[in-house]
Order: C-alpha cells, then structure tokens, then sequence
C-alpha cells in the first residue's frame, strides 16, 4: 500500500501492529459505557500489559488500578462517573468530529465520508452509534484495519488531544486512559497545536449558512507503518473480546 506522508510526524514509542491492535482494542473498551462486561474486559486487559511499551501500559494500568478499586469499593460508581463524565459536557465529547465542526451540516457531511471509509476498508458500519466517536473508530482499526483507522485518528488528532486536556483538567480518571491512547499517536504538528489553541480560546464552530460538501484527501494524512510483522498473533483473539470479527458489520455488538 503506498501512503504519502504529510509530515515526518511517527508514533512514540513505536509500537508493531500487534502492540497498535492490543492498545487500541483496550483503549476502546475502556472509553466504552461500563456495562457488565466491564469487569471482565479489565481483566482481559490487564493480563495484556505486559505487551505493551510502558507509556501505554502504565496509563491504562493507572486507569485500570482506580477502576477496579472503585468497583470494589462502592458499585456502580463507575457507571456514574463515566456519565458525568462523557454524557453531560461538550469538553467530554467522544466524538472525533465535533471539535472540528460542532453540530454544523459540514460535520454531517464527514460523518457519511467516516462510513465510506469503513465500507471500503471491508468494515460495513451498523449501529445506532455514530460512526466519528472514538471507541468505534479504535475498535474499527484493532480489529478491521488499522491504516484507515490511523488516517481517521491523524486527521483528528486535534480533537483526540482537546478530550486528553479536558478530561486531564478535570482530573477525570479516564485521562489516563487519553494519555494511553496519545502514546500510539503521531505527535502535534504544528498546524495541529494551532488548532488545539483555537478551540481552547473559542470552541467548536457554529453552524455557517452555506456551507459546501467537501471530500477528505486520505493521501494527506500522516501514515501508518507499522515497526515490526508479527505473523503469530495478528488479532487478538479471545484475549481480548472483539467488537465484531473481521468481515461482520461493525458496531453491532460491544
């Protein structure tokens, strides 16, 4: 596949495909409504740390440590603080779109060009979720295809780092699990922490009347290249539970 790079930005630490699947599909359960599998897929993805290079692990292992304890302490806690966190406030947005676009027809626009990219990739999205909102595009990439998912996630690493600053700000357990998520990531480029100052000075964009439909160039975006082949274990199986498998429509079961 020919992926032309835009900047000379790369993941740090550099992680094989293998690590990039694992961090992502865990980053993925845990930016997900605790339900009752939650417990299970802590587990799960404690038991795969040991993978991981340490900037990732020890995020999600921080995360993990204080999930854990708050379940034993006082159940349903964390059902609780994840709805505070992610259901009732603009800066806790899930959505890869929204600050970049708010709620204006541009961002209905980009929504549709996130489900072309699915079907393409061979991932036929079906779900009530929408397709931008962060665990769905990391689940997409640990267990569809992680160079589209790179692409989606590199042209909206701006709004990955205003969740990461917003919910650190805060002090919200789940900063851990950004800062997790930010370590498999392409570092800020310039034009992306110029973004990132603009929407802490105003905020997502309102709706302009007369917008035009625009096409995304996925030949813009910063590439993903994995460091290493590992032909042992290129999903992660029953290790870590999949959304859907390879070739299922995606979204249907989390």
């Amino acid at each position: 596949m020919n992926i032309f790079r835009r900047t000379a930005r790369s993941t740090s630490p550099r992680l094989s495909d293998t690590q990039l699947r694992i961090a992502w599909q865990a980053v993925s359960l845990l930016l997900d409504y605790p339900g009752e599998q939650a417990a299970r897929h802590r587990a799960l993805i404690r038991a795969e740390l040991g993978s991981l290079p340490d900037p990732v692990a020890s995020g999600l292992r921080t995360f993990l440590d204080f999930a854990d304890a708050a379940e034993a302490s006082e159940p349903g806690r964390l059902e609780r603080e994840y709805v505070e966190t992610f259901d009732h406030t603009r800066r806790g947005c899930l959505y890869l779109t929204y600050f970049a676009y708010g709620d204006t027809r541009r961002r209905g626009v980009v929504l549709v060009q996130f489900k072309q990219a699915y079907r393409k990739a061979g991932g036929e999205f079906a779900a009530d979720e929408l397709p931008d909102h962060l665990a769905v595009v990391l689940e997409f990439g640990a267990t569809h295809d992680p160079a589209t998912a790179w692409k989606l996630l590199a042209d909206y690493r701006a709004g990955v780092e205003m969740l990461r600053i917003s919910l650190q700000d805060r002090k919200s357990p789940w900063a851990d699990v950004l800062v997790a998520l930010c370590a498999t990531l392409p570092s800020l480029g310039e034009d992306e922490a110029g973004e990132v100052a603009r929407l802490i000075e105003q905020g997502p964009p309102v709706e302009e009347v007369g917008t035009e439909a625009y096409a995304l160039d996925p030949s813009l975006s910063a590439p993903y290249e994995p460091a290493s082949a590992d032909p042992g274990r290129q999903f992660l199986g029953d290790t870590i539970p999949m959304g859907v498998p390879m070739g299922a429509p995606m979204g249907t079961q989390r």
